[in-house]
């Protein structure tokens, strides 16, 4: 963390600056004089009275500036950057800032060198960084007595100005190209026009060496005015009087803490007002009015520095860190010293860095522009998005149409009634097979499509029907009777499935009708006839039944008194063991007619009634096949129609009949009950089972009698059953009931 540099002192000429540790190290510094020695006491008890109390474990690295300029500070951030970036582990930064024309002083500098010995003392330095000349020389000169072994990174220096100078163990560093020769050539190129070259100089140094080296390779083009000295009134007259098409090159550096009556700022402004000026320092010269000029990329170089810091204070010898010669140079000029002088900012080289640019009107607004532009832009894309979706609805409109085109097409050809209704059952559409069957009206509407034409017995049931399924939204089906246009019901079977919105949304149903009336007169037709048989089958059963139990019953009967009487008489041993086998024969011959007779035609179904006959028939088969039949009745009336009471009898018979030979139990149940006017047969095993599913599609024909003998009371009838799931054969009756007919108002 850099120390931040303040004035101090006093009028009597006393300068420093503030050097002040990121770890809350704070003391102060003074430039000494070599007029003002007690400047140095002073300052040495200062530091006994405040002394250093760096960060425990923290390393320590002292800034040697070659100046004290306000644009040091910014030179500090860029060497402590890199440096925090690549050591793990805190930092001191301190700082001191020399002044260079008194540093000439040899009592100066010994009276320096022991004040900084005194003052960092109780520091423990880890690195040392010299900026510039004089800083280095002084570094060098004096570390054994200030800082003894600590290494030196130096940088912002010229290998030229290292010249004569002895690489001392444990020093590395950064230098940069002295690029006052392409200062100069860079000025005369923006300066084609220009006569003179004013250099702007302290006394004949280094700087205004090299530069009077360079300029004597333009001689023929133009002549050099040496304008040398300290800053005074003198010196700002003879800028004053420079003659014109004259070019300034700027190389006074800062003048230290003091401030004189004429600083160099106000040289450098003064000449930067009247001539187009350059200089050799970028920072002093490019927010002062100066144009520019090209410099080493000393930003870099001061990085480049920083990581030379961090490789010591990692444990890296100095002595192994080679020195980095830095080459890169670049353009840089203020831009508005560009526009003071008019020159164009295509006239520079490529690559070339313009400061202080003045915003362009883009610049300037544009978050707004950007802003401004996005709303556009998006109006634009709404705009196409609205066209789009326009272009999109008119082309799902057109394929909307010619799709309603030919569903009416459809709708009109085929030979079925076809309607639709809206969510709420308002029909809007009825096909043409439809209005022609009908005959209505299609200018009065459609609104009382249903009371209209449907038979006033099913219309309730059909309303109904259509309610439901609106509520539900489910596909339905029904039978009505809907009136002809010549006055005749006929009977109609619908079927009808909802239709949805482009969105999903329920948009009503679609149905369509066609006419059963044949097919239900005929199915009527069919179970007269097979009611008939079923009749005529019974009448036959009953008169065999009287036959066998009228007469071969009582034939069997007598001749086995006969049998009996003869084999009670005396005969031989072995005819009376004959006649009494034949009269067993005879007797089981009897009991098996009987048993026929009785299963023809159940007389007792006719004398006690139908719970009683169920009973008895159940008794029967436990004592003819070995099984065990439970039978359970109740609330059964005794006098039931004669066609209900032989239909379920007939069914439990074929049921047991299947059951005791198919299912594989020894147990099986029957139950009988009336409930709420309606007969139910329940006939269960345990067994096999079946898959019920196949029967539907052609079962065995005492299956299909069953069904078609509960069809004939008006009952139902239902068979539950799987493999191994066993069988459960299930009827419901109505005990007031009558054979279904056709209506008379169907033709």
């Amino acid at each position: 963390m850099a120390a931040r540099s303040s004035r101090c002192g006093s009028d009597a000429g006393f300068s420093g600056a503030d050097l002040t540790s990121r770890a809350s190290l704070r003391f102060r510094s003074c430039v000494i004089r070599p007029s003002h020695w007690l400047c140095a006491v002073v300052f040495g008890l200062l530091i006994l009275v405040f002394p250093a109390t760096p960060q425990q474990n923290a390393k320590n690295v002292l800034v040697i500036f070659n100046t004290f300029d306000r644009q040091q500070i910014s030179y500090l951030d860029l060497i402590e950057s890199p440096a925090r970036a690549r050591y793990n582990g805190p930092i001191n930064f301190y700082a001191t800032y020399l002044d260079p024309r008194k540093l000439q002083d040899e009592s100066y500098r010994e009276s320096l060198a022991e004040t900084l010995r005194r003052q960092y003392s109780d520091v423990h330095l880890d690195v040392v960084v010299a900026v510039g000349v004089p800083a280095i020389p002084f570094t060098m000169e004096y570390r054994d007595r200030i800082f003894p072994r600590v290494p030196i990174v130096f940088v912002a220096v010229t290998p030229s100005e290292l010249e004569g100078q002895t690489i001392l163990p444990g020093m590395t560093g950064v230098t940069s190209l002295l690029a006052l020769g392409s200062t100069i050539d860079f000025a005369l190129h923006l300066h084609p026009d220009a006569k003179a070259i004013a250099l702007i100089d302290g006394e004949q140094s280094f700087w205004w060496e090299a530069a009077h080296s360079e300029l004597l390779h333009h001689q023929d083009k133009v002549r050099e005015i040496d304008i040398l000295g300290q800053p005074s009134a003198q010196m700002l007259e003879k800028i004053a009087a420079l003659p014109p098409h004259t070019v300034a090159l700027f190389q006074l550096a800062p003048a230290g803490s003091e401030e004189p009556t004429v600083s160099n700022y106000d040289v450098l402004t003064a000449a930067a007002q009247r001539l187009p000026t350059y200089s050799a320092w970028a920072l002093m010269c490019l927010n002062y009015g100066c144009i520019g000029g090209v410099y080493p990329e000393w930003e870099e170089d001061a990085r480049t520095a920083g990581g030379m810091v961090a490789r010591i204070l990692s444990g890296e010898r100095a002595e192994n860190i080679p020195i980095v010669h830095s080459a890169n140079l670049r353009v840089r000029v203020d831009y508005r010293a560009l526009r003071r002088w008019n020159i164009p900012a295509a006239a520079l080289p490529p690559g070339s860095m313009v400061l202080n640019r003045e915003p362009t009107l883009w610049e300037r607004g544009r978050r707004y522009f950007a802003a401004g532009i996005g709303v556009i832009a998006l109006q634009a894309l709404l705009i196409i998005g609205l066209l789009w979706q326009r272009a999109r609805r008119r082309k799902a409109q057109a394929v909307l149409c010619e799709s309603e085109k030919r569903f009416r097409v459809m709708a009109d050809s085929t030979p079925s009634l076809i309607w639709v209704c809206d969510p709420k059952g308002k029909v809007i559409y009825l096909n043409e097979q439809w209005v022609e069957f009908t005959g209505s009206d299609k200018s009065a509407g459609y609104g009382d499509m249903w009371t209209v034409s449907v038979h006033p017995e099913d219309l309730a049931k059909a309303t109904d029907t259509l309610s439901k399924a609106l509520r539900n939204q489910k596909p339905f089906s029904n039978e009505s009777r809907l009136r002809r246009k010549d006055g005749v019901y006929r009977w109609m079977f619908g079927v009808a499935s909802p239709r949805v919105n482009g969105d999903g949304s329920f948009a009503g149903f679609i149905g369509s009708a066609v006419d059963v009336t044949d097919q239900k007169a005929a199915q009527e037709a069919l179970e007269k006839v097979s009611g008939q048989l079923i009749d005529a089958q019974e009448k036959e059963r009953s008169r065999l039944a009287r036959e066998l139990h009228d007469d071969i019953c009582q034939r069997l009967a007598m001749l086995s008194l006969k049998i009996e009487k003869v084999s009670n008489a005396q005969r031989p041993l072995f005819i009376a063991d004959q006649l009494e086998q034949i009269w067993q024969q005879c007797s089981k011959l009897t009991g098996d007619v009987q048993a026929l007779s009785h299963e023809l035609h159940p007389s007792i179904l006719d004398n006690l009634g139908l719970a009683t006959a169920v009973k008895s028939y159940c008794r029967e088969v436990s004592e003819q096949n070995g099984v065990l039949v439970e039978f359970s009745d109740g609330n059964i009336s005794s006098s039931l129609p004669r066609e209900v009471s032989l239909s379920l009898f007939r069914v439990v018979q074929e049921a047991l009949r299947n059951a005791v030979k198919y299912s594989g139990q020894k147990y099986f149940e029957v139950r009988l009950q009336e409930i709420s006017g309606q007969l139910e047969l329940e006939v269960c095993d345990r067994g096999v089972g079946f898959d019920a599913t196949k029967t539907k599609n052609g079962g065995g024909l005492g299956l299909v009698s069953m069904a078609e003998r509960i069809h004939q009371v008006n009952g139902t009838f239902k068979i539950d059953s799987q493999p191994n799931t066993g069988t459960r054969i299930r009827a419901s009756v109505p005990v007031a009931t009558a054979p279904r007919v056709m209506s008379s108002t169907a033709n």
